[in-house]
């Protein structure tokens, strides 16, 4: 009887323990995930990050939200980011101004801020006017610069950020000063191109992809492209050199981070998620319908780039005097 007593006693602790114990951890994700856009609505940056959002969506089981994080040429959204918890609820588009922002005492914020998860997309700058203007080709442009210097405005992005680089770096290429052609902040593609447009600016220098909504609309000519060959999106729009330019060349890229620190499990299952999503034919219908170039690397090969970006970009903002 003892002995049963003392089965039994021990049986009910087990069933006890087991009743109340904590409940094993979830997989990943267990709830709704945040996506920071740190660019306005309407660029390239938000459309594919709205791709992204909605197609992981769909990967996950969760919902998904996008958010545009825009202020500070790019410092308010990457900083949103880069100061998120490192669970994976919060994630965000990170883009090629991390590698330029810190060198022209923007922000401390650089690529070691942020866990590397995808690089999807890469895609060069372009020369673009409004539909009545008189320039024709990107010697035209140059051309003005060289004769009335500080006469001509240019935008697509905030000081120092990548199309402001696209624009200084051609100036300089073709031996002018790289204030040649006075750079106007904005906070975006988007914004820039509307100003170009409505004739508020005379060049912007966003991507291809970005102007082709107003360049198809008729309000905005695109003059060239900036790379070393035509776009296959593009056919009809000559590079830089063809456009009686330099031999300059700058492209954008983005990617997906999450803030520093996020869990080995974490990382692999939202980098898993991504190469799922860039191989997706619905992506790939997206991205090749606007134009947009896909590039793919994994989280290693992100860190690799990420590293030689930064130092590349450093070396030309310094060539270009736009480094502190």
């Amino acid at each position: 009887m003892k002995h049963l007593f003392t089965g039994l006693v021990a049986a009910s602790a087990a069933f006890a323990a087991f009743a109340f114990a904590e409940p094993a951890h979830a997989e990943y994700p267990e709830r709704p995930i945040t996506v920071i856009v740190p660019w306005s609505a309407g660029g390239g940056t938000d459309a594919t990050g709205r791709m992204i959002g909605k197609l992981m969506q769909d990967e996950l089981g969760v919902p998904v939200n996008v958010v545009n994080r825009t202020g500070g040429g790019g410092v308010v959204g990457h900083q949103a980011i880069a100061s998120a918890k490192p669970d994976g609820y919060t994630i965000g588009i990170v883009t090629v101004e991390i590698a330029m922002m810190h060198w022209i005492g923007l922000t401390d914020l650089t690529y070691k801020d942020y866990t590397p998860i995808a690089l999807y997309n890469a895609d060069p700058a372009g020369l673009s006017v409004n539909a009545d203007s008189a320039y024709e080709s990107a010697a035209d442009v140059i051309a003005a610069a060289k004769a009335k210097p500080g006469d001509l405005k240019g935008s697509g992005t905030g000081q120092g950020g990548i199309w402001h680089l696209a624009l200084a770096g051609m100036l300089v290429e073709a031996g002018l000063d790289p204030n040649a052609i006075v750079w106007v902040p904005s906070q975006g593609a988007a914004p820039a191109l509307a100003d170009l447009a409505a004739g508020g600016i005379d060049v912007a220098t966003p991507s291809v992809v970005e102007a082709r909504a107003l360049s198809e609309a008729g309000k905005i000519k695109v003059l060239a492209v900036m790379a070393k060959e035509r776009m296959p999106a593009f056919p009809n729009v000559p590079t830089l050199v063809e456009s009686g330019g330099p031999d300059w060349t700058t492209a954008a890229w983005r990617t997906v981070a999450g803030p520093k620190g996020l869990p080995d499990d974490v990382q692999a299952k939202l980098a898993a998620t991504m190469e799922t999503i860039y191989n997706s034919a619905e992506f790939k219908e997206f991205m090749e319908g606007r134009g947009f170039a896909m590039t793919w690397a994994d989280p290693e090969g992100l860190s690799v780039h990420y590293e030689e970006a930064d130092a590349d970009l450093g070396k030309v903002l310094k060539a270009v005097g736009l480094a502190k």
